[in-house]
């Protein structure tokens, strides 16, 4: 089990804290030396341990980081594919402004949008960054399904709706921004494309 990162910090600074005590008094109090000279085996017991409890917070708060990492590489993965989708369910709405047999395909690529925003979700909602990021996606599809209802897609109510759906989808790239932040500049790249 990997402790939270402040507890295992906090029990790495403790144990360090102990260690540090117990060599000073054997160094500065003759009495504490004599009892750990004396009891040779609860001096390698405790100084046992110390170097294990040692050992197994340190291995912990690698495997944190690591796990950290791998973390965000995913949602940063995740987030790009959304916004990939996002970006091509926009387009799609757009052009079925102009063309009423493009509304079709328009709610076939909202279809997908939410299908891989619902498949995402889980990753994006333990974190707040991800989590704002998921929020922003769900308000474009929320106003992508409702530019698309029957009720909403009438020539006038599309045009007035572009300008809604082009802010929904700059918010969404702000809240992408943070979580791309980890890829590295051809992952970016990809995910531009």
């Amino acid at each position: 089990m990997v402790l939270p990162r402040w507890q295992g910090r906090v029990a790495t600074v403790f144990v360090t804290a102990l260690a540090c005590v117990l060599v000073a008094l054997d160094i500065t109090d003759r009495s504490v030396r004599r009892f750990w000279a004396t009891h040779a085996l609860s001096t390698d017991t405790v100084a046992g341990l110390l170097v294990l409890a040692l050992t197994v917070l340190v291995v912990d708060q690698v495997v944190s980081r690591r796990q950290v990492a791998d973390r965000s590489r995913a949602i940063a993965a995740n987030a790009g594919i959304v916004l990939a989708q996002a970006s091509r369910s926009v387009k799609a709405v757009t052009a079925a402004r102009d063309h009423d047999e493009e509304r079709k395909n328009a709610a076939d690529e909202l279809r997908s949008y939410l299908q891989i925003l619902m498949v995402g979700a889980p990753v994006f909602i333990k974190d707040p960054l991800p989590r704002r990021f998921l929020e922003q996606a769900q308000g474009l599809g929320g106003e992508l399904a409702r530019v698309l209802s029957p009720s909403g897609f009438t020539a006038s109510t599309l045009k007035g709706s572009v300008g809604g759906l082009e802010q929904a989808v700059a918010d969404l790239r702000a809240a992408a921004c943070p979580l791309l932040a980890v890829l590295t500049t051809d992952e970016r790249a990809a995910v531009d494309a």
